[in-house]
């Protein structure tokens, strides 16, 4: 079903100055920049192996990730793990009780296929499934 961790989701307050943090001191590079209206957030990647660190920055104080910030502080804000054929993963895992946040796919950054796992079904993280056209 997971075919390997795609990347984590880190909430940061400024992508600006936390991609410099992570160029400067681990030598990752960003790439690209994307704003996702419908989530209202800014995102970039940093790819590191075979996964990324995706940064997501509020594009709005009502935002989710601004409210996680809020309530958390800044850091890892979910894993998302790559499969294939998201639609089929989400009806089994609905028909299994698992709670769900999407229970269809929506646009993700860099045009892929994502859904939201509810943390209150996964022991308090947030779980996102990401399936990409390669």
């Amino acid at each position: 079903m997971i075919k390997k961790i795609d990347h984590i989701g880190i909430a940061v307050k400024s992508i600006e100055k936390t991609s410099e943090l992570f160029s400067n001191i681990l030598g990752l590079k960003v790439v690209g920049e994307e704003i996702i209206e419908e989530q209202k957030v800014k995102v970039v990647f940093l790819p590191l192996g075979d996964s990324e660190l995706e940064l997501l920055e509020s594009t709005s104080p009502d935002g989710p990730v601004a409210r996680f910030i809020e309530k958390k502080g800044e850091g890892i804000q979910h894993i998302a793990f790559r499969v294939d054929n998201l639609e089929k993963i989400l009806e089994k895992l609905k028909e299994d009780g698992i709670r769900l946040i999407d229970e269809k796919p929506r646009y993700g950054a860099g045009g892929t296929k994502i859904a939201f796992l509810h943390p209150k079904s996964t022991n308090g993280i947030l779980i996102e499934l990401s399936e990409r056209n390669e």
